[in-house]
């Protein structure tokens, strides 16, 4: 149940963030941030409501706070992404975001099989080797676009934990309060920076208004989804299967924007398949 939970939330993520990062291509970060966090905020209000619970100060304050870091490695991922290349970008974000829950896991007791071990090694490489390019010339990825990616995979990493630390019985009212306060700090940088909040441009080829609010959608449905995996199974298994994200932003760069599959690429599917099945057989 957890493994096919966090595929979802893998799928839900990858797609989020390739829908942002080709918004930020054409309209400001600070907008896509916006547009795309007001439609998550909605999504978790309608969430919160459904799913019922009953939440504490404490697991309002952990959401928000996993909230707080969500949206800042957003919006370092966006900007990442707007100024590399997904597969220079992913690979970074994915393996930093991976390694700190399952290393914090691993630290407070979680202990998994060895066939799961084995998988979540083999899930981590893969993330790395779907996701791989050569770098671009000039060192333009690592003066610019790498502290980025490396910071949104501390975001992201510590952002899984405090979400991890939530009660079961509080239901997705955590996801609503990272999101509200996800919102708040998106106005805050705003009006800092005296970014226009005006809404993304259209084009014929696409609008990064729609694609900045689906990724909104794809975004607290990740979220949503990644709370039920925590809840069913150990954070150091669920991890890297949500880690797999990249795949899902790689893929759709494969599909839409007609990049080409390296032989490292095709392998690295082929071995995120294989993590997975042991994964789940443990």
């Amino acid at each position: 149940m957890a493994v096919l939970v966090g595929i979802l939330v893998a799928a839900s993520f990858g797609s989020g963030d390739f829908l942002g990062g080709l918004a930020a291509r054409r309209a400001p970060t600070p907008t896509v941030l916006g547009w795309s966090q007001l439609v998550a905020l909605a999504g978790a209000v309608a969430v919160a409501f459904a799913g019922g619970g009953t939440a504490t100060p404490r697991d309002l304050a952990l959401g928000a706070g996993s909230g707080v870091l969500n949206v800042a490695a957003l919006g370092c991922l966006y900007r990442a992404l707007a100024i590399g290349r997904n597969g220079q970008v992913a690979p970074v974000t994915a393996v930093i975001g991976s390694l700190i829950p399952v290393t914090w896991g691993v630290a407070r007791g979680e202990r998994p099989s060895t066939a799961v071990v084995v998988g979540i090694a083999l899930a981590v490489v893969a993330g790395a080797m779907v996701s791989s390019e050569r770098v671009e010339r000039h060192g333009h990825f690592v003066r610019r676009a790498m502290p980025l990616a490396v910071a949104a995979g501390i975001g992201f990493g510590t952002s899984l934990i405090l979400f991890a630390s939530t009660s079961r019985h509080s239901g997705f009212w955590p996801v609503l309060s990272a999101r509200a306060c996800a919102m708040v700090c998106v106005v805050l940088v705003v009006a800092a920076t005296r970014a226009t909040a005006r809404r993304p441009p259209a084009s014929a080829k696409g609008t990064p208004r729609g694609q900045a609010a689906l990724a909104g959608l794809l975004d607290v449905s990740g979220a949503a989804l990644l709370l039920v995996a925590l809840r069913h199974g150990l954070t150091a298994t669920v991890a890297p299967v949500a880690a797999l994200a990249p795949g899902f932003t790689v893929a759709h760069a494969w599909w839409y924007l007609r990049e080409r599959a390296s032989p490292v690429q095709v392998a690295g599917l082929a071995l995120a398949l294989g993590g997975l099945f042991l994964i789940a057989l443990g």
